[in-house]
């Protein structure tokens, strides 16, 4: 039986090498010379600190372009609500998502199943395993998969004759 995973993954290198990239274009931008911005990378997210809305605005704008030009996929990234206080201090979190989840799981496996290939799919520890007879098939999903939008970003990998 051939086999291959579908996985929702974000290559933590990347982000970290978005993140030193947006610190340096940070140091250099005029408009935000004098405000006191910050990134903060966390385990699973991304900390933004700056002085008001505006400076956080421009600091998560720069953090998002360096994320893009990185190849990390934006729908993995999941925009917290900024906390804006009385006296000026604006703080944002970028959460990472790495996974996929119940939700987009299901829906996955769903739609695979509603277009009748000949493929048993199951949720794995954050990865759908999909399984079948002919490698043709599988990569007939691997083609559906892709053509799909489902909110996340479908990566696929263990390939197995």
């Amino acid at each position: 039986m051939a086999s291959f995973d579908i996985v929702s993954e974000v290559d933590k290198q990347e982000i970290d090498n978005a993140v030193n990239q947006a610190r340096k274009e940070l140091a250099t931008r005029f408009d935000l010379k004098d405000a006191q911005t910050e990134i903060v990378s966390e385990k699973e997210k991304l900390v933004l600190t700056a002085d008001d809305g505006a400076h956080l605005k421009a600091l998560r704008d720069v953090v998002i372009g360096r994320l893009s030009r990185r190849g990390v996929d934006l729908r993995n990234i999941e925009h917290g609500e900024p906390a804006i206080s009385s006296v000026g201090h604006a703080r944002q979190e970028l959460k990472i998502v790495q996974g996929l989840e119940g939700d987009k799981a299901r829906e996955i496996i769903q739609a695979i199943k509603f277009q009748g290939f000949k493929v048993q799919s199951q949720l794995q520890d954050r990865q759908i395993r999909v399984t079948g007879k002919k490698k043709d098939e599988l990569q007939a999903v691997i083609q559906f998969v892709r053509s799909r939008d489902f909110g996340v970003a479908t990566n696929f990998k263990n390939f197995r004759d």
